[in-house]
């Protein structure tokens, strides 16, 4: 039990230290990592991008989060090969592989309201219910031939460079 309790004390330290514009997350197999990167203009309508990708292989899920308007929630929506330019509704709908709230966890097990803004100091956990078995039916996981679906908690890792 104290290794455990020591594993969350020094994730969260590490946590502490790294901007939620900058932190990295793993699935509890190691199989994903979420990572954040900075949204670069003060106009955006988005407040956090991210991707997901495969430790080990080719697939690439882009992600963002926009508030909520009437009630503090992080918002998000993950893509897969997602056409640019003038897009309509329905091709949006068709490389939409997953969309709903995400939800930080603190280390204490406590969710919170919104995803910590981008210079703040990163979430311990985030949980993003229904992921996994929403890319376990999306056209990502045929054309990428995937096979380990990823768990809907994922904890911090490591803060990018």
């Amino acid at each position: 039990m104290a290794s455990v309790l020591s594993l969350s004390v020094s994730g969260t330290a590490l946590a502490a230290k790294c901007p939620q514009a900058q932190a990295i997350y793993a699935d509890r197999d190691g199989v994903y990592e979420l990572a954040f990167e900075p949204v670069g203009s003060e106009a955006a309508v988005v407040s956090h991008l991210f991707k997901i990708r495969l430790a080990k292989g080719d697939l690439f899920l882009n992600g963002h989060i926009m508030p909520g308007d009437e009630v503090v929630r992080s918002n998000g929506m993950i893509m897969h090969n997602c056409p640019t330019g003038d897009v309509t509704g329905e091709e949006i709908a068709a490389c939409t592989v997953w969309e709903g709230v995400i939800y930080p966890l603190g280390a204490d097990g406590e969710i919170g309201e919104a995803v910590p803004e981008a210079d703040a100091e990163a979430a311990d956990r985030l949980l993003l219910a229904g992921f996994g078995p929403a890319l376990r039916y999306s056209n990502a996981w045929e054309e990428k031939k995937l096979t380990t679906v990823p768990w809907d908690v994922l904890a911090y890792k490591e803060c990018a460079q």
